[in-house]
C-alpha cells in the first residue's frame, strides 16, 4: 500500500529510523525551554546524527542511543511544563491582574526584547549550524576559539547593553505605558523592576552560547532540567522573599526569582563543560571567518524573533491605554493560549522540517508541495478543536488555572475575553510557523521576516483602532488580524515560489468538515460544562474539575467521532505517526 507523498506514515528512504525526529520532538515540543535550549538542541541533534551516520558499524546503536535520551529530554520537558503552570498559579494568587503585576509584565518585556533580539534563541540559533559543521570537520580547535570569540562579545556587547538600558531606564520604560492609567507610583516600580531584570539579557546570552556547546556534545538532559530548576527557583522566591517585602513592593520577589533562577540555570551548564573537557580561552578574534558566519546567519533570525517580541510589546502597550490591569490579563491569557500551540504545531513543523529541506535538495518540488499540503491539513486538524475548545470553555479554564487568591471573579473576566479572542489566532499561528520552516528549507529566510515585519504596522493600527470600542479584546484582535494575514501572505508567496497549487481544494474542503466537527465539539463541551456547572458550582479547584474535564472529554470524543465519520485522511495519519515514534522509543 503506497502513501502520498508527505504523509508522516512513512518516512523519504533516507529518513533516520527515529533518531534525529525523535530528539527533535522532544527539543521543541511544548514550548517551555527556552528557545535558545531548544532552537540548539534540534540543531545539534541534526549535526549529531550525520555524524553518527559516519560512523560506520557503531552507528546503529549510537542512533539507539540518542533516541533513548529523547525519553530523558521528553520527561524533563514534562515537568518543566508543570512547573512553569505552577510558576503562574503562584504569582496570579498573590498579584492577580493588579497594577502592580502589569508593571511587572512591562518592565520584563523590554529585557525579553533585547534577549529576543540579540542573545538565547537568536544565538544559538546562528551558533550551532558552525560550531557543528566544525566538530564534524574535527576542527575542534577552532570550534573552541570560535566559541572563546563570541563569549567575549556576547559578556562586552550584551554587558554593557544591560548597563547602559539600566541606568536609562528611568526614561525607556515609561515611553512603554502610555496614557493616564498608570499611576506614577506604578511607572516607578515599573522601572525598578526592570533594572532587576535587565541582567538577565547578558546571563541568557551566554546561557545560549553554553547550551550549543553542549547539545552538540549530544548533552542534553541538563539543559532541558534546567528550565525547571528556573521555575522552581522563582516559585521559592515568591514564597520565601515576598513577606520580605512591603505590601506595595512584593513584586519584586518575583524579578529577584526571575534573576536568580537564570544565574542557576546558567551556573548548571558549567560542569557538563567540564564533562566534555570544552575550556573557553582569552581570545578575541573580530575577524574570525566563523565568527562572520554566525553574525550573517544572526541577522534573519534576530528579525524573525523579534518581530515575536514586538507583538507582545504592542499588546502591552496598547493594553496599559485600557486599564492598569489590562496588560498582565493579556499576558496571562497569552500564556494559556501558548500551550496547544507548544504541543501541536511546534512538534509538527520541527518533525516536518528535516523533510522539508531534504526534498528542496532534491528539488522535488512536487513532493514539497503535497509534504506542506499535508502539514496544512495536519496544523488544522489539531489546532482548530484546540482553538473550539478554548472559546467554549474559556472562563471555566481560566478559573481552573488562576481564580485563587489575589486572582479573582474580576481577573477572570478580563483574562478569560482575552483568552476567547486569542483563540482564533491558534490555526493561524500553527500554519505560520509551518510555512516559516518551509522558506527557511528553501534558503528564503527574508521573506517570512519581512512579512512579518508588515504585519506589526497591521497589528498595531488595528489594536489603536479596536482598544477604546472593544477594550481588552481590541489589541488581541489585532494579533488575530496579523496572524490571519501573516498565513495568507506566507501561502501567496510560497504558491510562487514552488510554482503551484499548494492542493489548495483538498485543503479546503478539509477545513470545511474540520470546523463542522468543531462546532459541534463547541456545542457538546459548552453544554455539559453548564449542566454540570448549574450542578456543583465552581466554589474551588475540585468542582472546577468536576466541570471542565468531562466537558473537555465529551467535546473531543464528539470532535474524533464526527472526524472518523467525516474520513478525514490526516487523522489516521497523525495517529500512525505517533504510534511508530511510540513504538521507536520502547525499542
Amino acid at each position: 500500500m503506497t502513501s502520498r507523498p508527505g504523509s508522516p506514515k512513512d518516512p523519504e528512504p533516507e529518513d533516520d529510523p527515529g533518531a534525529e525526529e525523535a530528539v527533535l520532538d522532544a527539543a521543541m515540543i511544548g514550548g517551555v525551554l527556552p528557545a535558545s535550549d531548544a532552537m540548539a538542541g534540534a540543531a545539534a541533534a541534526r549535526a549529531a546524527v550525520e555524524r553518527i551516520d559516519n560512523e560506520g558499524p557503531e552507528a546503529p546503536g549510537a542512533k539507539a542511543g540518542v533516541a533513548r535520551n529523547t525519553v530523558l529530554f521528553s520527561v524533563a520537558t514534562g515537568l518543566s511544563r508543570v512547573a512553569g503552570l505552577a510558576r503562574e498559579i503562584v504569582a496570579a494568587s498573590y498579584f492577580g491582574t493588579s497594577g502592580a503585576a502589569s508593571a511587572f509584565t512591562i518592565a520584563f518585556q523590554l529585557p525579553n526584547l533585547v534577549r529576543g533580539l540579540f542573545a538565547d534563541a537568536a544565538l544559538s540559533a546562528a551558533f550551532v549550524p558552525v560550531f557543528a559543521e566544525f566538530l564534524e570537520q574535527k576542527r575542534r580547535r577552532e570550534a573552541i576559539l570560535l566559541a572563546s570569540t563570541l563569549f567575549w562579545i556576547i559578556l562586552l556587547v550584551l554587558g554593557a547593553l544591560s548597563a547602559l538600558f539600566i541606568f536609562a531606564a528611568g526614561v525607556l520604560i515609561p515611553l512603554f505605558i502610555p496614557g493616564d492609567n498608570f499611576t506614577p507610583q506604578l511607572v516607578d516600580l515599573a522601572v525598578g523592576l526592570s533594572q532587576v531584570l535587565f541582567p538577565i539579557v547578558v546571563l541568557l546570552g551566554i546561557n545560549g552560547l553554553l547550551v550549543g556547546i553542549v547539545n552538540s556534545y549530544h548533552h542534553f538532559t541538563i539543559p532541558a532540567l534546567a528550565p525547571l530548576v528556573w521555575n522552581i527557583v522563582i516559585i521559592g522566591a515568591l514564597i520565601l522573599l515576598r513577606p520580605v517585602f512591603s505590601a506595595e513592593d512584593q513584586i519584586y520577589a518575583y524579578a529577584i526569582g526571575v534573576l536568580l533562577g537564570t544565574v542557576v540555570q546558567l551556573l548548571m551548564v558549567i560542569p557538563v563543560l567540564a564533562k566534555i573537557d570544552f575550556r573557553l580561552k582569552f581570545h578575541v578574534n573580530w575577524r574570525d571567518p566563523g565568527v562572520t558566519r554566525v553574525l550573517k546567519l544572526l541577522i534573519p533570525v534576530t528579525i524573525g524573533l523579534g518581530v515575536i517580541n514586538i507583538d507582545l510589546v504592542i499588546n502591552s502597550v496598547v493594553g496599559a491605554l485600557i486599564s492598569d490591569s489590562a496588560p498582565r490579563a493579556i499576558d496571562a491569557a497569552f500564556r494559556i493560549y501558548m500551550l496547544p500551540q507548544g504541543i501541536f504545531s511546534v512538534a509538527l513543523a520541527t518533525v516536518l522540517f528535516p523533510s522539508l529541506s531534504r526534498l528542496v535538495a532534491r528539488k522535488d518540488m512536487d513532493g514539497l508541495r503535497a509534504l506542506v499540503g499535508t502539514g496544512t491539513r495536519q496544523n488544522l486538524l489539531l489546532l482548530v478543536p484546540a482553538a473550539a475548545a478554548t472559546m467554549a470553555l474559556a472562563s471555566p479554564i481560566v478559573e481552573l488555572i488562576y481564580q485563587y487568591g489575589a486572582f479573582n471573579a474580576a481577573s477572570t473576566k478580563e483574562v478569560s475575553t482575552a483568552l476567547f479572542w486569542f483563540a482564533f489566532s491558534m490555526p493561524f499561528a500553527g500554519l505560520n510557523l509551518l510555512l516559516t520552516r518551509t522558506f527557511f528549507s528553501l534558503q528564503r529566510p527574508w521573506i517570512p521576516s519581512a512579512l512579518a515585519a508588515v504585519n506589526l504596522a497591521v497589528n498595531a493600527a488595528v489594536s489603536l483602532a479596536l482598544y477604546k470600542p472593544l477594550g481588552i479584546a481590541g489589541p488581541v484582535i489585532g494579533t488575530v488580524v496579523a496572524s490571519a494575514g501573516m498565513t495568507a501572505a506566507q501561502m501567496i508567496y510560497l504558491r510562487r515560489q514552488l510554482g503551484g497549487s499548494i492542493e489548495g481544494r483538498e485543503t479546503l474542503i478539509m477545513t470545511a468538515k474540520v470546523i463542522f466537527s468543531a462546532i459541534l465539539l463547541i456545542i457538546i463541551s459548552r453544554g455539559i460544562w453548564l449542566v454540570v456547572d448549574g450542578a456543583v458550582g465552581s466554589a474551588g479547584p475540585v468542582t472546577r474539575l468536576l466541570g471542565v474535564i468531562p466537558a473537555l472529554a465529551a467535546g473531543m470524543l464528539v470532535y474524533l467521532a464526527a472526524v472518523r465519520l467525516l474520513k478525514i485522511r490526516e487523522a489516521d495519519q497523525i495517529t500512525d505517526f505517533f504510534t511508530s515514534r511510540l513504538r521507536r522509543l520502547r525499542s
